[in-house]
């Protein structure tokens, strides 16, 4: 067994600055591990210690992949503290999302990021083993 853990999401977006506002709104510890300039667009680095996401910045691209109608990854998930939080949050900031229920979740809040790649927060039970 060679895995250790999960490192990082490297995510292509239109512009850097809103994307990482988005993201640093979600999750205000998070800072700015490594940046630069790579072919003369930036990227940089967001996260913290044990996980980053990758942003890099394509603002002539558009998106290919729909979420759900064809292959491709759907959704990421990040598992947070306190849900009712998160909603309060998103609430205060203006982000739309929606929820869904199970039965090991306490909650489970999708939101989209301006480049519309889906985001799941998850609050799991407090007695659900697998969390």
């Amino acid at each position: 067994m060679n895995f250790m853990r999960f490192e990082h999401i490297n995510i292509s977006c239109q512009n850097i600055e809103v994307s990482k506002k988005f993201y640093q709104t979600l999750f205000p510890d998070w800072y700015i591990r490594a940046e630069g300039v790579f072919d003369s667009r930036p990227w940089l680095h967001l996260g913290n210690n044990e996980f980053y996401l990758a942003l890099n910045e394509t603002p002539d691209q558009k998106r290919v992949h729909q979420i759900y109608e064809n292959i491709g990854i759907n959704h990421v998930g990040f598992v947070i503290k306190d849900g009712e939080a998160m909603k309060n949050l998103l609430e205060k900031e203006g982000i739309e999302y929606y929820t869904m229920t199970a039965e090991e979740t306490k909650h489970r809040i999708y939101v989209n990021d301006s480049d519309n790649n889906e985001i799941e927060l998850v609050e799991y039970q407090a007695d659900y083993t697998l969390k």
